[in-house]
């Protein structure tokens, strides 16, 4: 049997299928509780609770970005207007399982109708609801095998869609590909996979069906039961020539001609450093300190942040460290401040420097704590601030750098108004980096977790070209990028034609980039450029910049 899906994390993948079909059973519809309404409201909240606490727990063991995504579940299981549904329901005489499923099925109902990326999201909730079904009526939580699946090779793991508590602690040592029959490009599954190195399919009708060995094929999105040898010998084959071109791009990232672009990886903490020093990381482009305090009643102390900031530190000693500080506010609320006041638009709202403008101390305790850990450590520090509009708010955080015993500071360009006037800003600050994701929002209008406007975050529009373009000005300033669209290598050619200094990215992305501006020369980059902001849309900018770097199709990127 071939079935074809949509590849969305590239490599091959061998191995006997493990399949995940059972689901756990819905509750019987009109199943009533006891007569204790109070007592069964406790016990979905508490089963709630117990779901939450589980989906933290295990995005801590895994870290890096299935922390992020694990945290963001748990935000799910507690949102507030479930938990109101959920306890109405169970007033009305309804059980507690069955109160669950209702509220939950409303919800997921909604994003379902809406398409696109919040389409998506619908299977992450249904695996909330399991979870807390499972609970509440006994069963065993739904999970996949932690080891092999018969004892010594990888298992291709297959299911209707994959919740990423199910694929956030596996290891490429563990499953060989993932492959869905529900789920697209950006659903979890895909970014996990992604992030882990494992090949993935999505998309794939009749993906339950299969059985025995599996060949998969992430780049293709061909999936293959039972394939002849000599079929998974040449798929092999091929792709153990991609990945020989990709190993043989070593060292520091530099184009053809021999133009220096460090290459760095974005981390959310300590757990992520392995990862990066495998795939060949120069430093550091992002880190990303919110992992210290969310998700807290209190602030961290100093000895913990110093300790979070050290080992980074300490893991390129030769190397450059980006730190962003806190990002706080908007989706990210901290427990331990008091909210900025209602927000109609928080995306628009109190968020990253604004929100230290309002609570300095928290901006000069971690700062305090970053010059601490940097004593005594060869690692060369840099200190950005997100959310940053003005040349006055440049300034000021750069005082308070200096005021802290830090050399170095910068500024996120993630504001339209930051891009468009880099020059004033540069007189302020040592260093830019652009968030790509955060700037096409702004500079389109377009909320970047909308899957309807999700063409319009596409880092391909030449509008947010242009931006990026007058980002890097004329200034002499060195301007990196953070955003997700350095993990691309066409993209990454392209921002180094547009002047782009520095490139950071999630770390399995780092052979692929580096390989793809070995394969070019900087005029090439700067062609490839000026092609892609001439043309009218994302597709066609996209088109036009790969047809002027030739070497991508050698690497079959």
């Amino acid at each position: 049997m071939r079935l074809q899906g949509v590849g969305v994390s590239t490599g091959v993948g061998y191995g006997p299928a493990y399949v995940i079909s059972d689901a756990i059973p819905e509750p019987p519809a009109g199943e009533r509780h006891g007569g204790d309404a109070e007592a069964e409201q406790d016990r979905a909240a508490q089963a709630v609770e117990r779901v939450a606490e589980d989906l933290e727990l295990r995005g801590s063991k895994a870290g890096g970005q299935a922390r992020d995504v694990l945290g963001a579940l748990a935000m799910m299981a507690r949102d507030p207007g479930l938990a109101v549904e959920i306890k109405d329901l169970v007033a009305t005489g309804l059980s507690a399982p069955r109160a669950v499923y209702e509220s939950f099925q409303k919800y997921r109902d909604l994003l379902a109708a809406a398409g696109g990326y919040l389409s998506e999201r619908a299977a992450d909730l249904d695996d909330i609801r399991d979870r807390v079904v499972a609970v509440l009526t006994g069963r065993r939580m739904p999970g996949v095998p932690a080891e092999p699946a018969d004892g010594a090779r990888p298992y291709v793991l297959v299911a209707r869609d994959l919740a990423p508590a199910d694929t956030a602690l596996l290891t490429p040592a563990i499953v060989a590909a993932f492959v869905t029959q529900d789920g697209g490009p950006t659903s979890h599954t895909a970014i996990l996979a992604r992030a882990m190195g494992v090949p993935a399919v999505v998309a794939c009708q009749d993906a339950l069906s299969l059985s025995g060995d599996l060949l998969v094929d992430g780049g293709s999105g061909l999936v293959v039961q039972e394939p002849e040898s000599d079929e998974v010998s040449s798929v092999r084959q091929a792709d153990a020539s991609r990945r020989a071109l990709l190993e043989a791009a070593t060292g520091p990232g530099r184009t053809a001609d021999g133009h220096p672009v460090p290459l760095l990886a974005n981390v959310g903490g300590p757990a992520d450093l392995d990862l990066a020093l495998r795939n060949g990381a120069e430093g550091v482009g992002l880190y990303r300190t919110e992992f210290l305090f969310l998700d807290r009643a209190e602030a961290p102390t100093a000895a913990e942040q110093v300790d979070a900031y050290r080992k980074v530190l300490e893991a390129f000693p030769d190397g450059k460290v980006v730190v962003r500080t806190l990002d706080a506010g908007a989706d990210k609320p901290l427990a331990f401040l008091p909210p900025p006041g209602e927000e109609p638009n928080p995306a628009l709202g109190v968020r990253g420097l604004r929100m230290f403008r309002i609570f300095p101390d928290i901006m000069s305790g971690q700062l305090g704590a970053l010059a601490e850990a940097a004593k005594g450590l060869s690692a060369q520090v840099q200190v950005m601030a997100p959310m940053v509009a003005t040349a006055h708010e440049a300034a000021w955080f750069a005082a308070a750098c200096r005021t802290a015993g830090l050399r170095e500071a910068g500024v996120m360009i993630e504001v339209p108004a930051a891009a468009l006037r880099s020059d004033d800003l540069a007189a302020e600050v040592d260093f830019f980096s652009i968030g790509t994701n955060d700037l096409a929002q702004y500079a389109f209008a377009a909320d970047r977790q909308l899957g309807t406007l999700s063409k319009l975050q596409n880092a391909w529009q030449p509008a947010l070209l242009d931006l990026i373009a007058a980002a890097v000005g004329s200034h002499g300033k060195p301007c990196g990028v953070c955003g997700e669209a350095a993990a691309d290598p066409a993209m990454a050619c392209v921002l180094v034609g547009l002047g782009v200094t520095s490139l950071s990215m999630a770390a399995p992305a780092l052979p692929a980039v580096r390989a793809a501006l070995a394969r070019h020369t900087r005029e090439q980059c700067r062609a490839a450029a000026r092609a892609a902001r001439a043309a009218a849309t994302a597709d066609q900018a996209r088109e036009a910049a790969r047809g002027m770097l030739p070497g991508l199709g050698d690497l079959g990127l």
